[in-house]
């Protein structure tokens, strides 16, 4: 599997042939502007929550793909507005795919549409793909939720925001990784905008102390689970 970041929460996963877009927002990340979005290839878009921040990109990417863009019901009927036609509809639970399992879980946060309307409970994702399980929290704040993850997942990986301020920040990711049962963190949602910039090297330090890792790949990094 390969993880490819490209700033704030937008990240590829690719496993045996499928792309996996989370989170597109690119353009408008003046750190993330020698991307190229033209070159961009997804089969899944998966979206976490109706933040500008997170959705930016969703409906160019979604029509440039063709990709099967699945978020929350009320995030998916937004973008079936803006003629996106390959969707699918998620709310809290499972559902099986061609690709393996996919689980939408709880974030604790807020969620709303960029024209203001409604945007549905936030969420955060566990995806089951060749052989692995990854864990996106996507923009939360630490919570006792994530204690049951343990029950229903083996995680190898747990993409978790560490900016603070919007969402968990280092030190509540560090313990999120006990919740879950996770040592192999990579941090996002962090440096983007001055409230949610962190020290990098002081933040992988504190996971290196506690045994864990603490990934922080450069925007257009790729790199292997």
């Amino acid at each position: 599997m390969k993880y490819t970041y490209y700033g704030q929460s937008c990240f590829l996963l690719e496993a045996e042939g499928k792309k996996f877009l989370f989170d597109p927002f690119i353009k408008h990340n003046p750190l993330a502007s020698h991307i190229d979005t033209k070159a961009i290839k997804a089969d899944y878009i998966l979206i976490s929550h109706g933040h500008g921040d997170h959705i930016a990109d969703l409906v160019e990417l979604a029509q440039q793909t063709g990709a099967l863009v699945i978020g929350m019901v009320e995030v998916v009927d937004w973008i079936e507005k803006k003629g996106i036609k390959n969707i699918h509809p998620m709310n809290f639970g499972k559902k099986k795919f061609d690709f393996g399992n996919l689980r939408m879980v709880w974030a604790t946060h807020s969620s709303s549409m960029p024209d203001g309307s409604y945007g549905g409970n936030p969420a955060g994702f566990v995806l089951e793909t060749a052989g692995k399980t990854v864990y996106f929290a996507g923009d939360t704040s630490l919570n006792a939720d994530m204690k049951i993850l343990p029950d229903l997942h083996k995680i190898d990986y747990a993409i978790l925001p560490i900016g603070g301020n919007y969402t968990m920040d280092t030190d509540d990711a560090l313990l999120a990784t006990k919740y879950i049962q996770c040592d192999r963190v990579i941090g996002v949602h962090y440096n983007t905008f001055p409230v949610i910039e962190i020290d990098t090297e002081e933040a992988q330090a504190k996971f290196k102390r506690e045994n864990k890792h603490l990934l922080l790949p450069a925007i257009g990094e790729t790199i292997e689970l």
